[in-house]
């Protein structure tokens, strides 16, 4: 069973200084990640009824397994990852665990 860690991030004051950050230092970061297998970032546009998007930037990392993603997050490249967040998401972010289901 693989598992996915899917971050939302809200929209930040400087999307600039957040998409510099996010590219140039936290996914360098996030890509050492131990047992990870994929990585992908959605940066979200203006909704079909030309609404502002709810988040700036959504990232989902996908691993073998919960306990995998755990000791990946427990290790040192995951507390730099997350030490990393207070320079860029000040935001926040919403964290979502969860099993992906392939329907197509």
């Amino acid at each position: 069973m693989s598992i996915s860690l899917t971050v939302l991030y809200h929209q930040p004051a400087d999307k600039a200084a957040f998409d510099k950050h996010y590219d140039e230092v936290h996914i360098p970061l996030a890509s050492k990640l131990p047992d990870l297998q994929g990585y992908t970032v959605v940066r979200p546009g203006p909704g079909l009824d030309g609404a502002d998007p709810r988040y700036h930037l959504i990232a989902t990392l996908q691993f073998p397994s919960l306990e995998a993603l755990q000791a990946s997050m427990g290790g040192p490249e995951g507390q730099a990852a997350n030490a990393d967040l207070g320079n860029f998401a000040q935001a926040g972010a919403t964290l979502l665990i969860g099993e992906p289901q392939q329907v197509v």
